[in-house]
């Protein structure tokens, strides 16, 4: 009897341990839908849209409220408002002081164009950065009395080693790989588009004067290539710096509010933004058809320098409209902040990797460690030495 029931036991806790890894992975698997869902821009555009809908509905609870305490919430808002202004000033400043010290990096980055595209050669100085690579490469090297291969041999091989690297102009490719090192970029690049890239000599920021409008200019620069004819490609990005006056309590810093491309000057059939399809068409009364040809766009990174109007106030946008928008503003936004001051970085690898792992607290994790600690044996919650640590 005292068995039966020991088996009845054991499948119960079975089934529960069957249930809770369910849970588990039903846990698992929302978190990851969730995840993928909130990288798809049409999602966030439309998250956005309802977010905006639900905008100003309350529970009911400040229309409850007596007339004295609407007054003094009143007062409130006024002073954010009050808030918001100088907050936009605070802004304007920081702007200035990004000029400043953008005229401080200007010789860094002209050194690291200087140094992909094989202008100069850097110093030894320049070189004195140990790095993995450097260990990697002293741990491989064989040691002299292991080298069975004659001094001849040697010299013959450094001899050729020395003539390859000869060939080898700057570092190749920086640009193309960076973008094919980070997801945002590699999405957009098309096969087509490599051949092209690999003449991307460099990318600025250049951002707007005091005197001017806030905004910032991304500036392409290229080499001679058979593709088009210009060597500088832009993307200028219109800020606003300054509360919404129709929506004082709601601002949040700069924005955003628009960007205009550049016209590319392509070759004769080298526009990689264009595609031509042929469709036959049928008369409707004759019944004969013919062959139309027809240019359509097509996928490809260059489509970036196409210019995204702002929307005019009071204007309904279409969600598709709303996600290319707030694309192209991420993506200017991505180039200004990270991809341009850490180029090297997405080169190696070395960034995607800080950019692809976030911090997180897990904090029944951390107490179910410190149980585990309370049930080992050598626990010791006074953190006194046990009496044979003391010993001499």
């Amino acid at each position: 009897m005292e068995h039966a029931e020991e088996d009845v036991d054991a499948v119960e806790e079975g089934q529960e341990e069957g249930t809770e890894d369910v849970e588990t992975t039903k846990k698992t698997t929302q978190a990851a839908l969730t995840q993928a869902a909130l990288q798809n821009p049409q999602v966030l555009a439309a998250l956005q849209e309802r977010l905006n809908s639900m905008r100003g509905v309350t529970s009911g609870y400040i229309e409850s409220l007596p007339p004295p305490v609407k007054r003094r919430i009143k007062a409130l808002k006024k002073l954010q408002a009050k808030h918001s202004d100088i907050e936009s000033k605070f802004y304007e400043e920081i702007h200035e002081l990004e000029l400043k010290y953008a005229q401080l990096y200007a010789p860094t980055f002209d050194r690291r164009r200087d140094i992909v595209n094989g202008a100069i050669e850097p110093t030894d100085s320049d070189c004195d950065w140990q790095s993995d690579d450097d260990e990697d490469e002293d741990a491989d090297t064989p040691s002299a009395d292991k080298l069975a291969v004659s001094t001849d041999e040697l010299k013959e091989k450094a001899s050729t080693e020395e003539d390859q690297n000869k060939e080898v102009v700057g570092i190749p490719d920086f640009w193309l790989t960076v973008f094919k090192n980070v997801d945002i970029l590699s999405d957009m690049v098309q096969e087509h588009d490599e051949p092209i890239l690999k003449h991307l000599q460099d990318i600025r920021v250049v951002f707007s004067k005091p005197s001017e409008p806030m905004g910032f200019t991304l500036e392409f620069q290229f080499a001679s290539n058979p593709h088009f004819s210009d060597t500088l490609l832009t993307k200028h990005y219109k800020m606003r710096a300054q509360p919404d006056e129709t929506d004082v309590l709601g601002f949040e810093g700069p924005e955003i509010v628009g960007s205009v491309g550049c016209k590319i000057d392509w070759q004769k059939n080298m526009n990689v933004t264009v595609k031509l399809i042929k469709k036959k068409q049928k008369h409707k009364q004759r019944g004969q058809t013919r062959t139309v040809t027809k240019t359509v766009k097509n996928d490809s990174f260059f489509n970036f320098f196409d210019t995204q109007k702002a929307p005019v106030e009071g204007e309904d946008l279409d969600s598709d409209t709303e996600a290319l928008l707030a694309a192209d503003f991420e993506i200017g936004h991505f180039f200004r902040e990270r991809v341009v001051p850490r180029a090297v970085l997405y080169f190696t690898g070395e960034a995607v990797d800080d950019d692809d792992f976030e911090e997180e607290e897990d904090d029944e994790d951390a107490e179910g460690e410190e149980g585990d600690d309370e049930e080992d044996p050598d626990y010791n919650p006074t953190g006194e030495k046990p009496a044979e640590c003391n010993q001499q």
